[in-house]
């Protein structure tokens, strides 16, 4: 199938309310041409000079998502730009987000990424750390941050089961810190999780944004 005829399939599933990202990491610029001549709007990258570059050679009414791990001396190449950083997994990180926007007179929108998957090698805040970042970070001087909401991902396994309640946690977590009373900068509006292989339990699960590579592009290289 066709990367036109993927999109197609894929917004029959998806439901209104629910964003689809599609994962443009690696790829080149006439994959990620085609994707938006078939009116996709909405991109993730996972590195940020590779992210820079891609924002320069694109029309400028793309909303591109920073979806990956993300160090801090990198976050002056997307700063300028950026729609939301979804991989937000430190305070430090969030303090150079913020200083970076108020360089650049601007409000970066941010997730927080919380380690959902019994796999070691993803990134993020555990449930605690999270709910004590929020109930206690600095937020008075962090006014050029926007925190949207959260981020998580799976593990990578068949075991439907497992990746149901993992995002069943991770929409518990988003749920608990909606019903407290947040500080100004932080709000529980996106719950970004769900890609290629588990998207669908990941919608069913609650998740208002979708994160796919290989279902609109096929496999990488």
């Amino acid at each position: 199938m066709t990367i036109q005829e993927n999109l197609k399939e894929l917004r029959k599933n998806i439901p209104a309310g629910c964003t689809l990202i599609a994962v443009s990491k690696t790829l080149p610029l006439e994959k990620i041409q085609e994707a938006y001549a078939s009116g996709q709007r909405v991109f993730g990258e996972n590195r940020a000079q590779e992210l820079a570059s891609k924002y320069e050679a694109f029309p400028k009414d793309i909303a591109w998502h920073m979806i990956g791990h993300l160090q801090t001396n990198k976050v002056k190449y997307i700063a300028p730009f950026v729609r939301l950083i979804q991989s937000v997994d430190s305070l430090r990180l969030l303090e150079e987000i913020n200083r970076q926007a108020l360089k650049l007179k601007r409000v970066i929108s941010c997730l927080l990424q919380i380690h959902i998957a019994e796999e070691e090698t993803k990134f993020g805040f555990s449930s605690d750390e999270a709910s004590e970042l929020v109930s206690s970070a600095p937020w008075t001087d962090l006014r050029n941050i926007q925190v949207k909401g959260l981020m998580g991902m799976a593990t990578f396994t068949e075991n439907s089961q497992q990746v149901r309640k993992e995002f069943r946690n991770l929409k518990g977590l988003f749920e608990k810190l909606k019903s407290q009373r947040l500080p100004a900068p932080v709000a529980m509006e996106e719950l970004s999780m769900g890609m290629s292989n588990d998207y669908r339990i990941a919608i069913e699960e609650g998740s208002t944004m979708v994160r796919v590579g290989t279902a609109i592009f096929g496999h990488r290289q």
